[in-house]
């Protein structure tokens, strides 16, 4: 399958209804390699949805209207705290005002075919296009297809903050980035 054109991905707002198909995606190996325990990771999207955590917006990732992943954005600023910080210190070292996003896919044959890449540009397209100038991403180093995905879409790593936090590579939306 070749990647999607940008038209067919859309983003819908989680719903409490959405819970379910949430908890059965993050439970695949896929996710389970990079995502917490199941039932903590929809516990953390049910406070999103329910207003008791204001510091991410979770999404439906949608292809041609069904559901394909998962997508949140998530305030820096509000992250900027001890609890957060001890074990992110790079968190200190970005504006307030920037934000982070944070996506799988549902189903992992549809890993490495662009799906992602072009959700994830489009995604963060739109985030610039409501005003925000510092869009971040932070694999894992060691997930290599995540990486080149993320690098796809026009991320790009942030020099001064590599190697600075273990396990974690920050990287930087680039609008006008080349594609590859």
């Amino acid at each position: 399958m070749s990647t999607p054109p940008s038209d067919d991905v859309a983003f819908l707002p989680v719903e409490p209804h959405d819970l379910p198909l949430l908890a059965g995606w993050i439970a695949q190996p896929h996710w389970q390699e990079w995502w917490g325990d199941p039932e903590t990771e929809v516990g953390y999207i049910r406070d999103m949805i329910e207003g008791r955590d204001d510091t991410c917006s979770p999404f439906l990732i949608t292809l041609a209207g069904t559901p394909a992943g998962y997508i949140q954005v998530w305030r820096v600023g509000r992250h900027q705290i001890p609890a957060w910080t001890a074990g992110n210190p790079w968190l200190l070292e970005v504006p307030a005002e920037a934000v982070g996003v944070d996506l799988s896919l549902a189903d992992a044959r549809r890993l490495s075919q662009g799906i992602g890449s072009a959700a994830l540009r489009r995604f963060a397209e739109s985030l610039v296009a409501q005003g925000h100038e510092t869009i971040l991403i932070d694999p894992d180093p060691a997930n290599a297809r995540a990486v080149a995905a993320y690098r796809k879409a026009g991320f790009r790593p942030v020099p001064h903050l590599e190697g600075r936090t273990p396990g974690v590579l920050i990287m930087q939306f680039q609008q006008d980035s080349d594609l590859t």
